[in-house]
């Protein structure tokens, strides 16, 4: 029995990191919008009572550090099903490292097809549950959308569709690493004034201007990385409405009224940067194929 999932890519229309607490987490507030950039996950059937993971990048580590296999570990765990074997495939079209929470949405894809495959009947609240366990990202990307997530990040709450628009994804070829992001935010003043709270309204209102002008991400003000700030102003001369850095980054997004803004964009970004896509906000999450 073999069952394929996508799994799709997120953006941050905001990123209001509020403090850190004495256990080490972060409270945070952030608006997160799942796009129409897919990895695909396929998971089969066997005989071999372990769980395999393969993957077209040879970057990806294909081992119990994987978070598909943290995922397939966990689903087995708690509904305890005993594992007569899978192995899981992921063609990554997401970038790695980018702040698109590829790796996160390749977890909750696996949640989801085994739910499929092993009939459990599982409903989006429990596949949450069991993705909470895995990563703070892990649980938006079961029914995706629009969703505002505070406390450490896990706590969810579903908002109304971000308003029609094209989005265009440009990572660069640089990585940042995510204990330096907040180290830059744990070294400056605790924030009174959250973004995430504009970006909601906007939202409520169905006004992409205002969801727009008030998209903001703390690690792209307090990290400042060169590169970043070029390719902003490049999608700004390029007609974007807004621009910003998805997550810690690297990935920026710029958001567009029409395609054809889009396309005309990420083609002259495509001379200097190879990963560059145009999505489309998308309401749901994961889906089965």
């Amino acid at each position: 029995m073999k069952i394929k999932v996508n799994a799709p890519a997120k953006v941050n229309l905001a990123v209001d990191v509020m403090g850190r607490r004495p256990d080490g987490y972060h409270t945070v507030s952030l608006v997160l919008q799942a796009i129409s950039l897919y990895d695909t996950v396929t998971i089969t059937k066997n005989d071999s009572e372990e769980i395999t993971i393969s993957c077209n990048d040879k970057n990806v580590p294909c081992d119990e550090r994987n978070i598909a296999y943290k995922s397939a570990e966990r689903f087995f765990h708690t509904t305890g099903i005993k594992n007569t074997g899978v192995s899981i495939h992921i063609e990554k079209v997401i970038p790695s490292q980018a702040g698109l929470g590829g790796g996160s949405s390749d977890g909750a894809a696996v949640v989801m097809g085994l739910n499929v495959m092993f009939n459990t009947h599982l409903k989006d609240k429990e596949m949450e549950e069991i993705c909470s366990y895995i990563g703070a990202d892990v649980p938006f990307f079961i029914s995706g959308g629009t969703q505002l997530a505070t406390g450490i990040g896990t706590d969810m709450e579903k908002l109304r569709p971000m308003p029609d628009c094209y989005i265009v994804v440009c990572k660069p070829d640089i990585n940042v690493s995510t204990k330096e992001a907040y180290d830059a935010i744990d070294a400056q003043s605790v924030k009174q004034f959250k973004y995430s709270d504009e970006v909601v309204k906007g939202i409520f209102m169905r006004s992409l201007n205002s969801v727009v002008t008030s998209m903001y991400n703390d690690f792209d003000v307090f990290l400042d990385i060169k590169e970043v700030n070029h390719i902003k102003k490049f999608m700004y001369d390029h007609k974007a409405k807004g621009a910003c850095m998805s997550g810690s980054g690297s990935a920026v997004f710029g958001v567009f009224k029409t395609e054809k803004q889009a396309e005309n964009c990420a083609n002259a970004l495509r001379d200097n940067y190879e990963k560059t896509f145009v999505c489309k906000p998308i309401k749901i999450g994961c889906s089965v194929i």
